[in-house]
């Protein structure tokens, strides 16, 4: 294992067990609102703080970038992007799916990634141009040739419900071709599930780099492709993301914009 790879999975493993001890004792928890439907808690705040300390005993130069704390200035060539509690509802209603997020981009490209599932203990990881693994087996994306009896993964703009029409749009033109969708609450296990050939493909409008950055790696990693609602390749500036192989994703974009 690559050896920041490494640290990243000892950040994810720390920041997991925050959440797990979190997680049996909800009621206790203090939960905030950022924003219409938005949620955090202590968890988010502690879980992220135990990864950018985890991080910094090895890397000490190293900048970040975290839902909860913002940037972290230091070495621009190194950035870490974080989602301490990617799932926060899921977490705040006792729904047990939820994940930790971590991505390094080395001079703006996407380098390694962590996606760990504290439930289940599924950790899924990538290194860049090494392929991407789930509890150490490689894993790769379906094999579908179009949307026929694929399944698929989605999200609403619950932040921006203005958007809902343009969402239910493209959401009848896909479900109209797809054999199903699903719409779990966690966009950084939505993609590690595409990674894993769990789901076909998976799009969603309005997303954060932070929610993204390790799913995107580990997508691209396990033969599939990354793009954002018009074909295009920087998903995480333009906040608007479709994935699963080539295949899928070429189908899913034509329908996104018919």
């Amino acid at each position: 294992m690559h050896a920041m790879l490494n640290i990243a999975v000892r950040a994810a493993r720390t920041a997991g067990n925050i959440i797990l001890k979190g997680f049996e004792n909800r009621d206790e928890l203090m939960t905030e609102m950022k924003g219409d439907n938005d949620y955090v808690t202590r968890i988010d705040k502690e879980a992220e703080q135990a990864i950018i300390r985890k991080i910094q005993q090895s890397y000490p130069t190293h900048s970040f970038l975290g839902e909860e704390g913002g940037i972290v200035e230091g070495d621009d060539d190194y950035q870490w992007v974080i989602d301490p509690l990617d799932g926060t509802t899921n977490f705040v209603r006792g729904i047990p799916h939820f994940a930790v997020s971590i991505a390094l981009l080395h001079k703006g490209r996407l380098d390694q990634a962590v996606v760990f599932d504290p439930i289940r203990g599924e950790l899924f990881t990538a290194s860049k141009g090494s392929g991407a693994q789930l509890n150490g087996f490689r894993i790769r994306t379906s094999k579908a040739r179009d949307l026929s009896n694929t399944v698929l993964a989605t999200a609403f703009p619950f932040k921006a419900k203005q958007q809902t029409q343009q969402c239910l749009d493209s959401f009848q033109a896909i479900f109209m071709k797809c054999g199903d969708v699903r719409r779990a609450g966690s966009a950084a296990l939505d993609m590690a599930y595409v990674a894993a050939g769990r789901y076909d493909g998976y799009w969603e409008k309005g997303i954060n780099a932070w929610d993204i950055a390790a799913g995107e790696l580990l997508v691209k990693e396990s033969g599939g492709l990354v793009t954002d609602y018009d074909g295009g390749n920087n998903p995480m500036k333009t906040r608007s993301v479709v994935c699963g192989n080539p295949k899928v994703v070429q189908n899913l974009v034509k329908l996104i914009n018919s």
